[in-house]
């Protein structure tokens, strides 16, 4: 019998633990509205026993009184404290528990000490007793209405003795007001369990809304692919850490990292395995990541890192190497290995920038220095690029006004047959005379062009200007002219080259046009399409820088090439590299095996060229034969070949 009681005391008692939410609202309301409750109940409590003073014992109005007063201010003054406090929820729990089961035996103290003083005074003050219980139970009711246990358990004590004593005495007013005391009790007691009601729903409704905007909030910093911080989060994280680092003084790094050669895994395998690949970077990413290092995806193939523990240069270089080995070790997919590699820039706050806009743009700059000069590694930002990115900066603003009839012409450089020593070709150049600058090589203003997409519109006058030239050739010799990986990436661009060539005087069948490795690995079936339509026009398809990049042989026996430029970089000194001698001869077999032409650039001394001629190569340029001359000079230079 006492098991279930215990049983029944604590289930009345017990707060809504289910509800974490609903507690903390229960405990802010208390702690607002309890110091109040018992506060009113002293100023009652010394009220009536001032009212009994002259009748009742001293222990009934002054030592009774004294002990409720010292419980209640203790009371009192632990609710007020707790006041803008949030503790944690097994606390709350304690708390309000605690606060159900002292009710009960607060409320009998009350109660019982009014009662005692029934007996002593007039009908007044005995009227006042009644008043008194009366007002108590009203008080707690309203005060104690956000924790409904409490508030229906004192109301049941309070009105059980009121009703119990007052009926007892006979008296008909007594009997009336305890009846009325249990009406309004009840009344209040249905508009407590609505309010409750609609605290509860609000309090959940308050939950729910706080958790789908928390939901909301996290899927607007989250990269819905891979689970890592997004783009939005990414720039959040580096304002924080900024500050941090500002705050304690500490160095911050930030690396941008791009995967190469993933587009075409996502057009060879399709996006499903893209998407795949794409979520183990990440993972393997995040495993490499420390308390200190967060990891991001911007976007695409791209990934960003903030390193947050001040490290230094060398160990920047050590995490930014380990970092390009890991994504180098092969992803299994599909039914063969999948390679990919990863470029990564990094700059570092504040000894190379001074914000976060700027560490993240160095830190892309950087990336972009890594994939132009050596894809696979990390950059690190250093003083000499910072040097260079002003003089990029300068070159942009020049190029976005200059003149682009005005400014740039065209070069022609010999493309000689290595038996016979005639020309079979120039191969166009562009040249760049700004008002501002002055002579600006196109190792600088090309790469800038390119970075910021203005290439395109440098293609079609110097292309222009180049087959106008080219016209007065004699009809044996054929024109060669560099087109970039964005000339190919949209069939408008495509098309604006077609109308160019096909607008010319020019015979299209003696044009080759160079298209470099980097524009396949961005879209081969893109750079299907644009040399499809040039092929359609009769125009010689030429692989520029061969050997360079990453494209495989069956990518290119999936193109309609006819010739393959082996890039300047096997050529120096040849003569005396052996693994240069053995790449070159490699690459001049492929193409008679493929029946491609071969074209090596970059030949300055004659023992290269010896040792290319050893090596069987059919065509040849370079500084040992001419450096690039002017259009008028490319007629003098014809006119020594018929000599």
């Amino acid at each position: 019998m006492i098991a279930v009681i215990t049983q029944i005391v604590r289930r009345l008692t017990a707060p809504p633990i289910d509800n974490p939410e609903l507690l903390k609202a229960q405990y802010l309301a208390l702690a607002r509205q309890l110091p109040l409750m018992y506060i009113i109940l002293l100023v009652n409590t010394w009220a009536l026993a001032a009212t009994h003073m002259s009748t009742a014992p001293w222990w009934l109005t002054i030592g009774v009184p004294c002990v409720l007063t010292v419980v209640s201010l203790r009371r009192a003054l632990m609710w007020r404290r707790l006041y803008g406090l949030t503790p944690e929820t097994a606390q709350i729990i304690h708390i309000l528990t605690r606060t159900n089961r002292l009710a009960p035996i607060i409320a009998a103290a009350f109660a019982g000490w009014s009662l005692s003083l029934y007996p002593y005074g007039d009908s007044y003050a005995q009227a006042h007793v009644a008043f008194f219980m009366a007002i108590t139970v009203i008080v707690c009711i309203f005060c104690m209405m956000h924790l409904r246990p409490a508030a229906l358990i004192v109301t049941a004590v309070v009105n059980t003795a009121f009703v119990i004593f007052f009926a007892s005495t006979r008296n008909p007013t007594f009997i009336a007001t305890a009846v009325n005391i249990v009406l309004v009790s009840g009344a209040l007691l249905v508009v407590l369990q609505n309010h409750y009601r609609d605290f509860t729903s609000l309090v959940n409704m308050q939950s729910r809304t706080a958790k789908l905007s928390n939901e909301n909030l996290r899927l607007a910093n989250e990269d819905s692919l891979t689970g890592l911080p997004n783009r939005r989060q990414f720039f959040s994280s580096l304002d924080m850490a900024l500050q941090r680092a500002q705050r304690e003084g500490l160095r911050l790094a930030v690396g941008i990292l791009d995967l190469d050669g993933f587009k075409p895994v996502n057009d060879l395998y399709g996006h499903s395995v893209g998407d795949r690949l794409l979520i183990q970077v990440g993972q393997r990413l995040a495993e490499l990541a420390d308390a200190h290092t967060h990891v991001a995806r911007l976007g695409g193939d791209e990934f960003a890192l903030i390193f947050t523990d001040g490290r230094d240069d060398d160990a920047l270089h050590v995490v930014g190497q380990a970092i390009c080995a890991r994504l180098q070790v092969p992803f299994q997919l599909v039914d063969v290995p999948i390679l990919i590699g990863a470029s990564l820039g990094i700059a570092t706050w504040p000894d190379m920038a001074s914000s976060a806009t700027e560490v993240y743009e160095f830190a892309d700059y950087a990336l972009y220095q890594s994939k132009r000069h050596n894809a696979g590694s990390m950059c690190l930002f250093s003083p000499r690029q910072h040097e260079q990115l002003h003089r990029d900066a300068m070159t942009e603003q020049a190029l976005r006004k200059a003149d682009l009839d005005e400014e740039f012409h065209v070069l022609f450089q010999p493309i000689l047959d290595c038996v016979t020593g005639r020309t079979v070709a120039f191969e166009a150049l562009a040249r760049w005379t700004s008002p501002e600058l002055g002579a600006v090589s196109p190792a600088r203003f090309i790469p800038v062009a390119e970075h910021i997409g203005l290439i395109t519109h440098l293609t079609l006058p110097l292309l222009r200007k180049a087959l106008q030239a080219a016209a007065a050739w004699p009809g044996d010799v054929r024109l060669a002219f560099n087109l970039s990986a964005h000339d190919c990436a949209s069939p408008g661009s495509v098309q604006a080259i077609v109308d160019v060539i096909a607008s010319s005087d020019f015979d299209a069948a003696r044009l080759d046009l160079e298209i470099t490795e980097t524009a396949i690995m961005q879209d081969i079936v893109q750079v299907q399409n644009a040399i499809g339509s040039f092929r359609r026009l009769g125009c010689g398809i030429s692989l520029d820088d061969f050997g360079t990049g990453y494209s495989s042989l069956s990518q290119l026996h999936a193109l309609a090439l006819t010739k393959l430029k082996i890039d300047r970089s096997f050529v120096t000194d040849i003569h005396q590299k052996p693994a240069s001698y053995k790449i070159v001869k490699s690459l001049i077999a492929l193409s008679q095996d493929m029946a491609l032409g071969c074209v090596v650039e970059g030949v300055e001394t004659a023992a290269e060229m010896a040792a290319l001629r050893s090596l069987g190569c059919t065509w040849v340029q370079g500084y040992l034969f001419s450096v690039p001359i002017p259009f008028s000079q490319t007629l003098t230079w014809l006119e020594r070949d018929l000599a």
